[in-house]
């Protein structure tokens, strides 16, 4: 009997939305069944697009040198970079900083959140976001690069930087900014003659295509762009036990974190509060009460309105009694915390109470209920889901579901845990973030209901077909569609294979995501880890970069390493065949990520080995590399085994550990091959001429695989 899972469904309201539009490679083998490489991407690493950030400097100097101001072609002072749907109902005036006041400053003492007021574009979200921002120079000026000013090199050119689906984007823009009457139209700092912020507003504007992509939205969304890092939603009638916790583990973390409350018919509470508005969550306080009550204590949350005025009527508001219920120095030290007007203090009981839902974006994957750090690594995928092809929908629909994109992971080992050693699981966060939809607004484009499933599998390195999917229940699942930008989820696996299908809801809804898997990195690996890096580099030189020949060298100091392994290490043949299959930018060399990933691929061929080689004589019979091979993934047919039984066994019909991964490692480079050709996941490929020739080029490439 075919089984029946149900997928839930939400709708997550964006803040200051129209309302009309009501939207809400690794160190372990990651791969997608219909694409050759995997990107491996740090969330801290150095710009991507180097040649962008190398063409601001280039363009500044030019036009220093030419005495003449930026004008920016790609986003100029016109109606198309402003709106796409209807026109502002006042006149438009584009103007320098230099144009609107005397002493014009980028930054005056320091980025701060004061420096944050709303203008009339609704995007308070966007706000809320920078505003959290400024509570982390480190995070702040690796978006606001800090050498920039109206005074020293000015040529009306500014640059931002923002992560984008994977990488980290230089963002270039003039410095004419929309006024009337000579004030700023948008967002402005209270100083009027500070402008960094309506410089950054343009810098995001540009990036999405217009200031009136940027109305309406979730503070998650500039959070991530501002950090690349890594969301989580609770709706606050969900919220568990430990929010407070997790609240002041998340600003003790660096984590950004905002609020509101959805739309209802009126859009203010009796409170003052304003449904459908994004506030910025700036610190958390514990006071003590003076008169000894049931509870000693009083749990206080700190909010700002980007506004830049309180509207809270509530307790705790700044002219309420409660204030009198604290010690003065409690008092003097909340106070010091206000360093605005636009800034409240509200009880944690009032909060839960008045708000329904909470964002939060952690600069790493750890939990905010462990008080433990740890290392991380991140695997990112680009897919696309295709009308008629791959975008098949939710499990509700599993006619088509089993069309969707799929996605491998293999666990290896358990986290270490002290303080449970029975446990035996690896932690994993999966986050699933569609992409370019609010650029493409101006085309109709809406967010998609969006969400994944993971699926245990063994074996097979096919695209997995509609019966499978019929028979076989999810391992898990996000708890519930919804039409964020991006949907994430943390679980505890056992070792293993899986396999992830991210999809809509709906079937036949086209558009482009990003897959992210973060893996916590075993501590009984971070020794390892720094043992090879240091041999690596040992032999790589200045380059950090090994041939065939040092590849050799290096596999045989870390095959040392481990004394359960008897073997001389790699012959340079298979050396050679691994440089073929992990060399991904042609060089004909390896780096110390495409090493990595290499020994992550041999420690997984290894365990397989070992399961076999049941003598510890580390050979294992050709009889059983028919199994071994199965183990692995790969399908081969009769013709095939008897040929790796010729080319790999000795005499005595053994198969020894160099032979075995030279072999697993060329059978690697065949499918690969096969399914960069495979394009439809069907398990058969047709070639023309011109295909063919190239085909026979990969396979010269990689040693003549057969």
């Amino acid at each position: 009997m075919a089984l029946v899972e149900e997928t839930s469904v939400k709708v997550a309201l964006e803040t200051e939305a129209s309302p009309d539009v009501p939207e809400g490679k690794t160190d372990y083998p990651f791969t997608a069944s219909n694409s050759i490489y995997t990107a491996i991407l740090s969330r801290n690493e150095a710009v991507k697009d180097a040649k962008r950030l190398k063409n601001f400097l280039e363009l500044r100097d030019k036009y220093v040198h030419k005495k003449v101001l930026f004008e920016d072609p790609l986003f100029p002072p016109n109606d198309s970079s402003l709106w796409y749907s209807s026109k502002f109902p006042i006149e438009f005036e584009w103007k320098r900083p230099t144009e609107i006041c005397d002493n014009p400053q980028f930054i005056i003492d320091g980025a701060s959140r004061t420096d944050i007021c709303q203008g009339e574009l609704g995007d308070c979200w966007l706000l809320a976001a920078i505003a959290c921002l400024t509570l982390n120079d480190k995070l702040l000026y690796r978006v606001i690069p800090s050498d920039q000013s109206f005074t020293e090199n000015y040529a009306g050119i500014f640059h931002f930087q923002f992560w984008r689906y994977g990488e980290w984007v230089d963002v270039v823009v003039d410095d004419r900014i929309p006024t009337s009457n000579n004030q700023l139209v948008f967002t402005k700092s209270f100083r009027k003659n500070e402008f960094w912020s309506a410089l950054l507003e343009k810098a995001y504007a540009k990036l999405h295509g217009s200031y009136e992509a940027l109305k309406g939205g979730n503070t998650l969304e500039a959070m991530e762009d501002f950090t690349g890092g890594v969301t989580e939603f609770f709706e606050m009638s969900e919220a568990p036990k430990e929010l407070y916790k997790i609240m002041k583990k998340a600003l003790e973390r660096g984590s950004l974190m905002g609020c509101s409350i959805d739309v209802s018919q009126s859009t203010e509470t009796a409170n003052g509060l304003v449904r459908g508005h994004a506030y910025s969550i700036t610190a958390l306080e514990e006071c003590d009460k003076l008169k000894v009550t049931k509870d000693t204590k009083i749990r206080l949350v700190q909010m700002r309105n980007p506004w830049g005025m309180v509207l809270w009527k509530g307790p705790w508001n700044a002219k309420s009694k409660e204030w009198s219920t604290i010690s003065s120095s409690d008092k003097a030290r909340l106070k010091k915390k206000t360093v605005e007007t636009s800034e409240t203090w509200i009880s944690f009981e009032d909060f839960k109470k008045n708000f329904t839902k909470l964002e939060i974006c952690n600069l790493t994957p750890d939990t905010l209920l462990d008080d433990r750090s740890h290392s991380w690594t991140v695997a990112v995928n680009e897919g696309r889901w295709v009308r008629g092809s791959s975008a098949g929908g939710c499990r509700n629909f599993p006619d088509t579901f089993w069309t969707n994109p799929q996605y491998r992971m293999r666990l290896y080992e358990e986290d270490d845990d002290p303080d449970d050693p029975e446990h035996v699981a690896c932690t994993v966060m999966v986050a699933l973030m569609q992409k370019g939809r609010r650029k493409d607004r101006s085309k109709g484009a809406k967010l998609y209901t969006i969400g994944f499933s993971i699926y245990e599998m063994i074996g097979s390195q096919q695209h997995l077909q509609k019966d499978f999917f019929l028979y076989n229940a999810s391992k898990a699942k996000c708890k519930s569609y919804i039409n964020l930008r991006e949907v994430s989820e943390r679980f505890c696996l056992p070792p293993g294979e899986y396999v992830i299908i991210p999809s809509t809801f709906d079937p036949h809804e086209e558009g482009e995501f990003i897959l992210r898997v973060f893996s916590e990195k075993n501590r009984r690996e971070g020794g390892e880890h720094k043992m090879f890096r240091a041999i690596y580099q040992q032999i790589a030189g200045e380059d950090m970069q090994i041939c065939a020949n040092e590849l050799k060298v290096v596999m045989k100091r870390v095959l040392e390493k481990h004394n359960d392994m008897k073997t001389d290490g790699f012959s340079l043949e298979s050396c050679r065949s691994m440089i073929a299959l992990m060399d991904t930018d042609g060089t004909g060399k390896l780096n110390l990520q495409e090493f990595k990933h290499l020994w992550s691929k041999i420690k997984a061929w290894q365990l397989i080995f070992k399961k076999y080689d049941k003598d510890k004589s580390s050979t294992i019979s050709s009889f059983e590399m028919r199994n071994a091979v199965n183990d692995a993934g790969f399908r081969l047919n009769n013709q095939l085994y008897d040929i790796i039984t010729m080319r790999y066994a000795d005499e005595h019909l053994n198969i020894d550990f160099d032979s075995f991964i030279c072999c697993f490692v060329r059978l690697e480079g065949m499918f690969r091959t096969f399914h960069a050709f495979d394009k439809n996941g069907d398990g058969t490929i047709k070639l023309n001429v011109l295909e063919v020739k190239r085909s026979r080029h990969v396979h010269t490439k990689r040693n003549s695989v057969h």
